[in-house]
Order: structure tokens, then sequence, then C-alpha cells
């Protein structure tokens, strides 16, 4: 039996990341770079849905920046398919004024079933 094998597995909690040269802090969806933000802002941003869930993912996307930021015009939202059509993207526009509501809108956005990736 190698050493490897005497010692108990470690469960890692992906949300507790923090490495030894500091490039990643806290959870995976937090800013790493605060120095770079310049609040407040305007920040257009596209989110991806899985295939095929075009009405799902409008419906989750306007619950989250409903709840987030209720002066937000839901109506704004432009969806619109890949050049494949396999994919759909919910393209928003925000008004975002702290670091904090950038890391819970990326938390919620990385929790959301239909949401495959957000740039």
């Amino acid at each position: 039996m190698s050493n490897d094998d005497q010692k108990p597995k470690k469960d890692v909690n992906v949300s507790q990341i923090s490495l030894a040269n500091d490039k990643i802090k806290g959870k995976k969806t937090d800013i790493q770079n605060p120095e770079l933000w310049d609040f407040p802002m305007n920040y257009p941003m596209s989110i991806i849905g899985h295939e095929g869930e075009h009405e799902t993912l409008l419906n989750e996307v306007k619950l989250i920046l409903g709840s987030q930021f209720p002066d937000f015009d839901l109506a704004s939202i432009q969806v619109k398919p890949s050049k494949t059509g396999r994919f759909h993207s919910a393209r928003v526009n925000l008004y975002l004024t702290t670091a904090e509501q950038v890391n819970t809108l990326y938390a919620a956005l990385d929790a959301a079933k239909t949401v495959r990736i957000v740039m």
C-alpha cells in the first residue's frame, strides 16, 4: 500500500478556492482583479444557454436579473440564436455599482441550470 492510499481523502469545496500564488481567491465566480473594475459602469453581457433551452433560458435570466436589479427593463433582453441555431444567447446591458453585485450575479448565473457560459 502506498502512502497516498493511507491518507484520508479530502473533499475539495470549489467555492473555497485559494491558490498559493493568490491568482484565485474566494469563490470561482468572484472578481479576481477588483482594481481593474471601475464602478459604476455599464456592463454588456451575453448569457449562453444549453442546447434546446431557449424559453427556459429566457425565463431563468429574467428571474435572476429581476431579483437582483429591480430597475432593470426585462423587455430589453435580446435573445439571439447561434449561427447553427443550436444555442441561444440572452444579451443584456447592466448598470453595475459594486463588486459584490458582480459576484452575486455570476454566482446566480453559475447555479442556473439552463446557463452554459457567460461572457
